[in-house]
């Protein structure tokens, strides 16, 4: 596993803290054929499951962080926890200085949670009735339900959207509708699980853009997990990854690249078809003169390659940019799993 990039945290409060956390889950196996259903009954078989193992973090307020790794990693347990929805078998949940299972109605009120895969919208009404009904549940003032309307509205572009019913969206605007309500009534820390999940660009974008605004202008909170790794890094300062259950690695994104090797792409546009090599390079992808090399350049500096590609005759352009993050991380991923095996 990956060290931990230190983070120093004590000049901020703490909006969540968990301490040696462990979760276990019991699986019953059932046979539904012939003697195994016998079997069943007479001597019932089952299987533990730890889907955390001594966790420990601290998320600082106004913080972005981003909760990562493979699946089965423990990802989705650790937001149900947050949430009050789970209890750990082991150690001690805060949210916000409050437990999550103790102090449950003070933490929601404080608390805003979206699960990409699931809505509190009304089917078979319209949104803004969905929201009426949160006004009215969740007692918010009325000054306080307006200004936060009228936020969300503009922000996520849902005006045209509040006399439709749900069951009438399509994902990306039902996903939009659901992060407003989420946000009517002033959350200070919010989960978000898969937010983005299957939405397309122009959607993404809209809700990358929002979570960022609100987190920097308002200073929310934000906990958000997602397979995509390119949308983590562009919305969070700081990764959180688990793996098998531990806590892997905590840290920046830049951090986790330095780990990894420095892994850089260089876009070399050749004239006439010339070909080209490049010292230390792997070559990605060749087309029509155009060749993406991939180099570490912790390994071979970027002065000496500049310089090779300065001497070559037939250079065109040239461009430089990281390696998508996508790539690096399923490279762990891999690694993480030999050392399981």
């Amino acid at each position: 596993m990956l060290k931990k990039e230190s983070t120093d945290t004590t000049q901020w409060d703490t909006a969540v803290s968990v301490n040696g956390v462990t979760k276990v889950f019991t699986q019953w196996q059932r046979e539904n054929a012939g003697r195994g259903i016998i079997k069943n009954l007479l001597n019932p078989q089952k299987k533990i499951i730890s889907a955390l193992d001594d966790v420990s973090f601290k998320i600082n307020r106004g913080e972005f962080v981003a909760y990562a790794g493979p699946n089965g990693a423990g990802k989705s347990t650790t937001m149900k926890l947050l949430a009050g929805m789970l209890q750990p078998t082991e150690g001690s949940v805060s949210v916000l200085g409050m437990s999550p299972n103790k102090d449950r109605i003070s933490v929601m009120r404080e608390l805003g949670v979206l699960f990409g895969n699931r809505t509190e919208l009304w089917w078979d009404h319209p949104i803004s009735q969905s929201f009426e009904w949160k006004k009215v549940v969740w007692d918010i003032p009325d000054d306080v339900y307006k200004r936060n309307l009228e936020m969300v509205i503009e922000l996520l572009d849902i005006g045209e959207l509040l006399k439709t019913f749900a069951r009438e969206l399509s994902l990306g605007q039902r996903m939009r509708a659901d992060l407003a309500m989420m946000l009517l009534h002033s959350p200070t820390l919010i989960l978000l699980d898969e937010p983005t999940l299957g939405l397309d660009v122009v959607a993404k974008r809209q809700m990358i853009e929002f979570l960022k605004k609100i987190n920097h202008e308002n200073g929310v909170t934000i906990v958000v997990t997602s397979h995509d790794m390119d949308d983590l890094e562009e919305m969070a300062q700081r990764i959180l990854m688990i793996s098998g259950g531990k806590v892997a690695y905590d840290g920046s994104f830049d951090g986790l690249r330095e780990i990894t090797g420095n892994l850089t792409r260089f876009i070399v546009t050749m004239d006439g078809g010339l070909k080209l090599s490049l010292d230390g390079g792997k070559l990605i992808n060749a087309n029509k003169g155009v060749y993406e090399f991939e180099v570490d350049v912790a390994l071979t500096p970027i002065k000496h390659l500049l310089r090779q590609l300065s001497d070559a005759n037939g250079v065109k352009d040239v461009e430089i940019k990281k390696s998508p993050i996508e790539q690096v991380i399923a490279g762990l991923y891999a690694s993480w799993k030999k050392e399981m095996v």
